[in-house]
C-alpha cells in the first residue's frame, strides 16, 4: 500500500492521521504543507480545496479527513485488519485552545499556508 499523508507538523487533527498509521504499523510519506509551499500546492492540486489532513492511498484522496476517518477508510476497504493496539492521541479532533496557546508562545513566527 503507498500512502502519501499531506500533514501540519503540529496540529491535533495531523496527529490523528499519524497516530493511525502507527496503531497499524504502516509505511507512509509525511508531508509537511506548512513549511513547504510545493507541498502545500500539491495537496491542494490533487484534493481540488485547501484543508488538512488529506491522505493519498493506492492513487485514491481521502481529502480534509480525521485519523478515526482514515481507519475507517482503510477497514472497509479491507487495507487493514481490526487492532486492538492504543493510538496514544485522539483520532477524531483538532488541538484544543490550551495546545493552540502553548504553540503560539512557542513560535517565532506565525504559521501560515503560502
Amino acid at each position: 500500500m503507498k500512502i502519501k499523508a499531506y500533514l501540519k507538523p503540529q496540529c491535533g487533527w495531523s496527529m490523528g492521521v499519524r497516530a493511525i498509521m502507527t496503531k497499524y504499523d504502516l509505511e507512509y510519506e509525511d508531508i509537511d504543507i506548512i513549511n513547504s509551499q510545493e507541498n502545500y500546492a500539491e495537496m491542494v492540486t490533487k484534493s481540488g480545496q485547501p484543508l488538512s489532513p488529506c491522505v493519498e492511498i493506492d492513487g485514491i484522496m481521502q481529502a480534509d479527513v480525521s485519523g478515526e476517518e482514515v481507519e475507517a477508510y482503510m477497514l472497509k476497504n479491507k487495507l487493514v485488519g481490526g487492532s486492538t493496539k492504543e493510538t496514544g492521541s485522539p483520532t477524531d479532533r483538532g488541538c484544543s485552545d490550551e495546545e493552540h496557546e502553548r504553540m503560539r508562545e512557542g513560535q517565532s513566527q506565525p504559521v501560515r499556508f503560502f
